[in-house]
């Protein structure tokens, strides 16, 4: 008699005294033995039975020592045989076994077949076996025979069984038949009562308090079970897939889900891939693909689809959305005349293939699974009807990554383009609740309510580049300049080769145009100069390329220096525009990191924008958040925070001069508001804007602020090299004085003025202070402190 041990079985431990009998049996082969029965089929074979049996007394009286299992293999075969008819022995997979150790002592023909395809080294062990669990199950099963207390933890096993001969792994799940079992307490088995059971319910995972109340080896088994395998593969590999394509797309979902479609079909190298479509401009004959792990394409991100693909299919696919399989495909060449289609199986060395196409409702998107063998028939119109079942879980996969992909475009596009800050998001999504809530009432008066944050305490700034415009015009000025001495250089060569009147005359206007730019570009200069070269200039240029080939490679260098896109010299402007944007670009990520670190201050709004530099505002206030409770010092603390990072990014224009093709310097400037305002989302604007008409006030200052004089002078307030701080109340300048002089000591501001600025339109009453800024050298370069550390160093 074969017997396997499940490997952990010797130590497991249980509240049952295990004793292997077989008195059930031996009962029913004992009734056959009545008189009653004598002319029954069974009863001569059941006296036999008997007889051989009360031989042998601990198999009706049990026996934990299952090495009897083996030196009484032959009766115990023959008391077992009613259990396991050989005319099943093929069919069935099924054992004899000891419950709760896994210990089986009698297989059928099937079962043996299967454990011996597994190869020496498998173990035969249940997948998700877990002793503790074990234990409890046990337990459940004595308030169920002892106390009538029937408690459901049945849990379904597995056993995964590879094959050797075809590399594949076979998935079993068990049954169990308890009919030949018995359990009696011991006397040392503690009495369970009604509350001890409603303990044990609530404490599932308290091993302790079930080891206590069912103490180890308290009561005994007497018996066996019959354990029955059912071949559950099929299931297991869909429901594997399911959970596969339920889980986040990434490298290794393709990889799992390939493995198991080749579980499913039984193939080892089955090859698996997918393409995403947008099938938008079908009726013009390509496709963009979106996205591909295809084994029928290359790298292509846009597609002719009779490149790949013939009418026929074409049109099953991608218009009737009707899937193809194609199990010869030395066959399907000879009748397609040997196509572009056919000719890429054959490139790609395949034989059989389906497609299935896998159309999404949410946009233009169509899946395309791809399934392939290197073996004509492999696949075929029958076995894809397996895939039935599957289909609808990658439908339902497209539709999910076709929304999130939606999701994604969405996020971006609220993140570039209409972007609302975390810390007010919560105030939005509470409208767009009441709304949606209304709708749900069918309350006809519906509308989406306004969003304002009373009480906020406002705070601007801005590092702009100093001198741009100046720096553009001259930009500008030497683009044209350059532009109109080589068009003069294009003439003056034409003139030697061929004497016309013409030539000089347009010199003389080229050469006028130079000179009212070298004396200063005005409003509408450029535009009339492009306007003169394209209409009088460049129709003189294509004739003077006919002339020679002389003349044709002038016209051309004169052609290549121009932006193809523009049709104008655009290099001094070029290299401006790039270094604005490269600094504009540092100076923007530099604050949206340095904002993260200002949140955990306090919760507050930020909104941040680029220009010729980069300006923001800040708002900060109870009505900001719902979860912390305002405190002026966090305003203060912000306060501090706006000087500290504005004196650092001072440092990161400053430290970028030399890779900048432009030397662009940056003016900083504060603006302190010390009244409480409110601001109000702007439907229309898509952005907060303040509210009331006194509020207005501050938009005004914002606006006009960077271009205020210093009193009695004509000396701008925002200068390179300064940081301006712009108020109106003493008592804002006494706190910002405390601020100046902690970084003072830090050497990082130096120089402090205090200044009156002359009335703006509509503001009078406004003052300055402006501090110097010590910039950083390679030698004392240091970390920029945190704010925890700056509060610290204060108190």
């Amino acid at each position: 008699m074969t017997i396997r041990n499940f490997h952990s079985s010797s130590d497991l431990e249980l509240p049952l005294h295990i004793n292997i009998s077989f008195k059930k049996v031996y009962d029913l082969f004992k009734k056959y033995t009545d008189n009653q029965y004598k002319g029954h089929p069974y009863h001569v074979s059941a006296i036999q039975m008997v007889e051989e049996i009360d031989k042998i007394p601990e198999l009706i009286e049990g026996f934990s020592d299952f090495s009897l299992l083996e030196k009484h293999e032959e009766i115990i075969d023959l008391v077992l045989d009613p259990l396991f008819p050989e005319i099943l022995t093929q069919n069935e997979i099924k054992a004899a076994t000891v419950p709760f150790s896994f210990t089986c002592f009698k297989f059928t023909e099937r079962f043996e077949n299967i454990l011996d395809n597994a190869g020496k080294d498998y173990l035969f062990e249940v997948r998700n076996f877990e002793p503790d669990a074990m234990y409890i199950y046990a337990c459940t099963l004595i308030l169920g025979t002892i106390y009538g207390r029937n408690v459901d933890l049945k849990r379904p096993f597995y056993f995964d069984i590879p094959d050797v001969n075809t590399g594949f792994t076979r998935h079993y799940r068990v049954a169990f038949n308890g009919d030949f079992m018995d359990i009696t307490p011991t006397e040392n088995a503690p009495k369970i009562t009604e509350d001890d059971i409603k303990l044990l319910l609530d404490n599932f995972d308290n091993i302790d308090i079930w080891r206590e109340k069912f103490p180890p080896n308290s009561y005994i088994f007497k018996g066996f079970g019959i354990m029955n395998l059912f071949d559950v593969t099929t299931d297991e590999t869909i429901n594997s897939i399911q959970n596969n394509l339920i889980g986040r797309e990434d490298e290794s979902m393709t990889e799992k889900i390939r493995n198991n479609l080749r579980d499913f079909f039984g193939i080892g190298d089955l090859k698996v891939g997918y393409s995403v479509y947008d099938i938008a401009h079908l009726d013009e004959g390509h496709v963009k693909v979106k996205r591909s792990e295809s084994i029928l394409l290359t790298d292509e991100r846009q597609i002719t689809c009779d490149k790949y693909f013939c009418n026929h299919i074409i049109n099953k696919i991608f218009v009737e959305n009707e899937s193809i399989v194609i199990s010869d495909a030395d066959h399907y060449k000879k009748l397609s005349g040997g196509n572009n289609f056919s000719l890429n199986l054959e490139e790609k060395g395949i034989k059989s293939i389906i497609l299935i196409p896998i159309k999404t409702a949410t946009n233009q998107d169509l899946l395309l699974l791809e399934m392939a063998s290197p073996r004509a028939y492999e696949l075929n119109s029958v076995n894809k009807q397996k895939l039935k079942d599957i289909i609808p879980m990658f439908k339902a996969a497209a539709e999910r990554n076709s929304e999130e992909y939606l999701n994604i475009l969405e996020a971006t596009i609220q993140e570039f383009y209409t972007s609302i800050h975390p810390s007010v998001k919560w105030r939005f999504y509470e409208a767009a609740e009441n709304y949606q809530n209304a709708l749900l009432d069918k309350d006809e008066d519906a509308k989406i309510e306004k969003i304002a944050f009373h009480d906020v305490y406002p705070l601007f700034g801005q590092s702009d580049i100093k001198g741009s415009s100046i720096a553009r015009n001259t930009a500008i000025k030497q683009d044209l300049t350059k532009q109109l001495n080589s068009a003069i250089h294009v003439l003056r060569e034409a003139c030697k080769k061929e004497k016309l009147p013409i030539y000089d005359e347009l010199m003389y206007r080229v050469e006028d145009y130079l000179i009212e730019v070298n004396k200063g570009m005005k409003a509408g200069d450029e535009v009339a100069i492009l306007d003169f070269l394209k209409r009088d200039i460049y129709p003189v240029f294509n004739h003077v390329k006919e002339i020679n080939d002389e003349l044709t490679q002038v016209v051309n260098e004169y052609l290549d220096q121009l932006d193809d896109n523009l049709q104008v010299v655009y290099e001094k402007r070029k290299d401006y525009e790039n270094s604005v944007t490269k600094l504009n670009d540092k100076l923007a990520k530099f604050i949206d990191k340095k904002q993260e670190e200002a949140q955990k201050i306090f919760p507050h709004y930020f909104e941040r924008y680029k220009t010729d530099g980069v300006e923001y505002n800040m708002y900060i206030g109870q009505s900001i958040t719902k979860q912390h409770k305002y405190d002026s010092l966090y305003l203060y603390n912000l306060r501090l925070w706006q000087l500290q990072t504005t004196y650092e990014m001072e440092n990161v224009a400053y430290k970028l001069r030399d890779k900048l093709d432009h030397d662009l310097r940056v003016a900083s400037l504060i603006l302190v508001h010390s009244n409480p305002l409110s601001i109000e989302f702007r439907m229309d604007e898509k952005q907060f804007d303040v509210d009331g008409a006194y509020n207005i006030r501050y938009e005004i200052i914002k606006k006009r602020i960077d271009k205020a004089h210093i009193k009695g002078t004509t000396e701008r307030l925002t200068v390179p090299g300064k940081i301006a701080i712009v108020y109106s109340q003493d008592k804002d300048a006494d706190e910002y004085l405390k601020y100046i002089k902690f970084l003072q000591s830090k050497n990082q501001l130096g120089k402090v003025e205090l200044l009156e600025l002359e009335d703006l339109q509509g503001v009078s009453g406004l003052k300055a202070i402006r501090v110097e800024v010590i910039y950083e050298t390679k030698k004392d370069e240091k970390s920029s402190m945190s704010i925890d550390e700056l509060i610290k160093d204060m108190k």
